[in-house]
């Protein structure tokens, strides 16, 4: 089981060293560095607020709720891995990472950001499927800018990404269905 467990770090460090590799590209970082911010507490908690305020209809304001909801319950098993599987951040374990000044310190799994921007994006792609595409590409940069920026192994974007997605799922299903 261990040397399972070798090979699959070994194959997430790799992923991780070919995307963060990229890090002195300047326009890569302006996009990186700007979207990153789109899985943050700060700004999935405003715009969660600003749905639910410009909502239109009654559905609106469900999907709203649905997503604040999302967001909301997605951080409690965030929490509980950080504390029960302690995994170091890539820049403090491999050499030569590209990193942004003063790194976030916490624990690196799962990607809160990720799971963030996932939780409040996927009830309006089930909702709204002219704009699923568009919402995706979102969700899935926010991920790669965490890698990118050095903060996050590829294995901690993925699981914050379905941990997201199944809070958006739950919830969605909880009040839209």
């Amino acid at each position: 089981m261990s040397k399972i467990i070798h090979v699959l770090y070994g194959f997430d460090c790799r992923i991780f060293q070919r995307i963060n590799r990229y890090f002195h590209l300047y326009l890569l970082n302006l996009f990186f560095r700007t979207i990153t911010h789109f899985g943050g507490a700060r700004f999935t908690i405003i715009s969660s607020i600003l749905l639910f305020l410009t909502a239109w209809s009654r559905e609106t304001r469900l999907l709203a709720i649905s997503s604040a909801l999302a967001l909301a319950a997605s951080h409690i098993p965030v929490h509980l891995a950080k504390e029960f599987f302690p995994r170091k951040r890539p820049y403090l374990t491999i050499e030569k990472t590209n990193i942004l000044e003063n790194p976030l310190q916490d624990h690196s799994f799962p990607s809160g950001h990720t799971t963030a921007i996932f939780a409040v994006l996927t009830p309006y792609i089930l909702t709204i499927p002219t704009f699923s595409l568009v919402l995706i590409l979102v969700g899935v940069c926010v991920g790669v800018s965490r890698i990118y920026l050095g903060l996050h192994y590829p294995s901690d974007v993925i699981v914050g990404a379905i941990l997201g997605i199944s809070a958006g799922c739950l919830s969605y299903s909880l009040l839209l269905l």
